[in-house]
């Protein structure tokens, strides 16, 4: 299958142009199944992908079983304490090795009892004595990079992908204030989203349509027209900061899936599990101080936190469902950029780069 999307020439130009020029991405690059085959094979194989919380791996022992564009992973927190990324696949009949989050010195195959050490390596094999040229010091699951961000476990499926802290560098001095690498999940809250994954990520990276479906929520604390979007210099990332009276909301993504926003009321996490060109679940996460977790007022004001973050997403949800709608429809086609979603052109060139290069 090609790992490239083509869009006629004039279409693909619209979205390359200077972004005072430059138009959003046609319609055909949210509905078309072949995109997102495109998509996992060109982004979601190959760029870094946010798949945890480092917290959420805490002791030795400790695994996290994913999915990751359709390689099974383990994500496991060995002996010396170091985050491992492995196949989750036996090197016997393929069976996944483990389904369920847990804790053990070893991954056992439920199918046969291949045993693997945290390593990954073949421990033991049983009933293979006499099988010719089979030696269990050749046998090791598949290790794919890993590197832990502001607390956040990244994994690629690339071994040649290029170190990501360095890329970020800028974005971390940003968030630097809101201590993101110290900070615990406290609460969540699960959406089901049957649209593509693009159309999340971009309504989060503007801050226009405040006046639109959050124009007595986030509006009149942190107007669109104060907005503004950093400068990447092309890397992997985004950063949309709304200046409001005397406070400030920022919003961020790190290429393609990690969404964070961070304000005088704390972080907040967008976790995405990409599944298909129509489906992902969304996972909304707020972040606080470990410290925090038991005190009473903190507990006290988590509720109200809470149902916020789920009431402003609620906002945003009618307006992933409209456009995903009006993006199937004979009438569809590409609009211009407003001079407010400087972040979604420097999103589109990334898509462009990875899908659709000229």
């Amino acid at each position: 299958m090609s790992a490239t999307f083509r869009l006629p020439s004039d279409e693909r130009d619209r979205v390359a142009a200077r972004f005072e020029e430059a138009w959003t991405l046609p319609p055909a690059a949210y509905t078309d199944a072949q995109g997102w085959a495109a998509e996992r094979e060109g982004i979601f194989r190959r760029d870094w992908i946010a798949v945890a919380r480092q917290e959420q791996i805490p002791e030795p022992g400790d695994h996290l079983p994913l999915d990751l564009a359709g390689q099974p992973l383990v994500i496991l927190r060995d002996e010396d304490g170091m985050l491992r990324a492995l196949s989750n696949v036996c090197l016997h009949r393929s069976m996944t090795l483990v389904d369920e989050p847990g804790n053990s010195r070893y991954l056992t195959c439920p199918y046969h009892l291949w045993s693997y050490d945290q390593h990954g390596r073949l421990r033991t094999a049983p009933l293979m004595d006499g099988v010719d040229d089979f030696d269990a010091s050749d046998c090791r699951l598949m290790l794919f990079p890993l590197e832990v961000w502001e607390g956040f476990v990244f994994v690629s499926l690339d071994h040649t992908v290029e170190p990501l802290g360095p890329q970020l560098e800028p974005l971390a001095d940003i968030l630097g204030p809101w201590s993101f690498s110290e900070q615990v999940v406290v609460a969540t809250v699960d959406f089901e989203s049957p649209w593509n994954w693009k159309l999340l990520v971009e309504n989060f990276m503007e801050a226009y349509h405040h006046i639109g479906p959050h124009r007595t929520t986030l509006q009149p604390r942190y107007p669109a027209a104060n907005s503004y979007t950093v400068d990447n210099g092309g890397r992997p990332w985004a950063a949309l900061r709304m200046p409001g009276d005397g406070i400030e909301l920022i919003a961020a993504v790190v290429w393609p899936t990690l969404l964070v926003a961070a304000s005088e009321f704390g972080p907040i996490w967008y976790q995405m599990d990409v599944d298909a060109h129509d489906h992902f679940h969304l996972r909304t996460h707020l972040l606080g101080d470990p410290g925090m977790v038991d005190d009473a007022d903190f507990q006290a004001a988590l509720t109200g936190r809470t149902d916020a973050m789920r009431y402003v997403h609620i906002e945003d949800i009618r307006v992933n469902e409209g456009p995903w709608k009006g993006l199937h429809s004979p009438s569809a086609q590409q609009g211009r950029l407003a001079p407010l979603e400087l972040a979604i052109w420097q999103l589109n060139q990334l898509w462009l780069d990875r899908v659709c290069p000229s």
